[in-house]
């Protein structure tokens, strides 16, 4: 049995799943997030915990129960605490402003680059003077803002010489030496 998969979701307090068929439905203070699941898959709720089991023992299944209850677990974190990642930009002149839900971004390109970010996450900049600039992606989604996220920083991914670009805070990025002097 899977070791992800037989783990019990707890249901904090606010948080309500409805279970309908294969239809997972999880409301809470921050949104509402639903999923559908695979037929062989089976969610019971017993009081504030839920569990995840599966039908049959074909490879497939075991494969999809893990995932499953993976997802219906970062739905119930999503919509009772939140989801966050930070940008941050390195590179002389890097930029990022935001006003509503546009995103502003100098990357060194010559034109800067407006990105619509979807409602469902808020974002917010901070520049402060002698730091990298840094965008703040916030929602209940966990997949949405992984999406984001991993669109903006392929506007200007990270080189692995000087390490400019766009990355992750606290993300490691592997250095190459570049070329050694002449002779």
């Amino acid at each position: 049995m899977s070791r992800v998969g037989k783990a019990i979701i707890n249901v904090p307090d606010g948080v309500t799943v409805a279970v309908n068929g294969n239809e997972v439905t999880v409301k809470g203070k921050l949104g509402e997030l639903s999923q559908t699941l695979s037929d062989a898959i089976e969610v019971k709720q017993e009081g504030a915990e839920l569990s995840v089991t599966r039908k049959n023992e074909e490879k497939q299944t075991r494969a999809d129960h893990g995932l499953h209850r993976a997802l219906i677990a970062n739905m119930v974190a999503g919509v009772s605490t939140g989801w966050s990642k930070k940008l941050e930009l390195v590179g002389v002149g890097y930029r990022a402003q935001s006003q509503g839900q546009k995103l502003d971004l100098a990357l060194g390109y010559s034109h800067n680059i407006l990105f619509e970010v979807p409602k469902e996450v808020k974002v917010e900049t901070t520049s402060e003077k002698g730091k990298n600039p840094i965008v703040t992606l916030t929602s209940h989604d966990k997949q949405l803002i992984g999406m984001v996220a991993a669109k903006i920083r392929s506007f200007r991914k990270p080189e692995p010489y000087k390490g400019k670009g766009v990355r992750f805070v606290g993300e490691y990025i592997r250095r190459k030496a570049g070329k050694t002097a002449g002779k």
